[in-house]
């Protein structure tokens, strides 16, 4: 059932990328007052050869075109009276070009004819670009919003980061989106550094000259660096363990086994703490991660 799905994706994918590039041609057909004879989506024949099994699973004729969906899956066509192509050779042409042929018309409008399936799909790229640009945004984290520092990684502790730094220069120079502190320039570059504001003083954070390794080994999900948050709940999954402990979303989660807590990364924190020290002890007790579902 999954393959048919795909199947039936790939083929309505197909069915409108081809019916946008063909209306490309015919539109500049059209306009030029040329004669459009076939406008179909699929073939209705066994291409590439025209005279073989012709039928169409649907068809009708409008004025002078007919429009169609062809049995043969493999892309479509527009048939433009006097130009030849896989449905028409150089015999059905024979005589004096009229007017309302292809090869009658001047050379800028025939190559405007011929280029109408390539402009069609430069507008369609552009208006689905711009359609997605403004329906999610650009979407970033902008370097002032990361209020209570950062949250390092392993390398990211082992190159010099704390938790709770906050990044205010790369290289030497202010910076206004969070991302940029993986920008490649700055961790693939060469005596590239981080300043942070610890406590009220300005630190300078070298990365050294094997960090671009080290920082390929890491797993491709975890970050050099990243914003330090509040605990607070995002969303809570309908039915589960959190929903049915009374958690909705936009809690803040204040106190965690009678402690307070302020920050998401803190109760992980204590919990290996207390693993660590319940280790020494020889209890053999486990500790918890209370984090919300999200």
């Amino acid at each position: 059932m999954e393959i048919l799905t795909m199947i039936g994706q790939l083929l309505l994918a197909l069915s409108l990328l081809v019916g946008l590039h063909e209306f490309g041609h015919f539109a500049f057909a059209k306009l030029f007052k040329i004669r459009v004879d076939k406008f179909y989506i699929f073939f209705d024949f066994l291409f590439p050869m025209p005279g073989v099994m012709n039928f169409a699973l649907l068809k009708k004729k409008v004025g002078e075109t007919e429009y169609g969906i062809g049995w043969f899956p493999l892309g479509g066509y527009v048939q433009i009276h006097g130009m030849i192509d896989e449905t028409q050779d150089a015999s059905s042409l024979a005589g004096p070009p009229k007017p309302d042929e292809f090869r009658g018309k001047p050379a800028w409008q025939r190559l405007l004819v011929m280029l109408g399936g390539i402009i069609m799909n430069v507008l369609t790229g552009i208006v689905i670009f711009a359609a997605m640009t403004f329906h999610y945004g650009d979407v970033f984290l902008p370097a002032s919003e990361a209020r209570y520092g950062i949250l390092p990684n392993g390398l990211g502790r082992e190159i010099g980061f704390q938790t709770g730094d906050k990044i205010v220069k790369i290289n030497g120079r202010p910076f206004t989106e969070f991302d940029d502190v993986y920008k490649p320039d700055v961790i693939m570059g060469n005596n590239s550094f981080y300043t942070v504001d610890r406590n009220g003083q300005l630190v300078d954070i070298n990365l050294p000259t094997n960090f671009l390794d080290k920082f390929a080994k890491q797993s491709a999900d975890s970050l050099l660096v990243r914003p330090r948050e509040t605990f607070a709940v995002e969303r809570v999954v309908p039915g589960g363990a959190a929903a049915k402990a009374g958690l909705k979303a936009g809690d803040k989660i204040t106190t965690v086994a009678g402690k307070p807590v302020q920050f998401f990364d803190e109760p992980a924190s204590r919990s290996a703490r207390q693993q660590r020290q319940e280790n020494r002890s020889g209890s053999g007790a486990r500790g918890t991660n209370p984090a919300p579902s999200h």
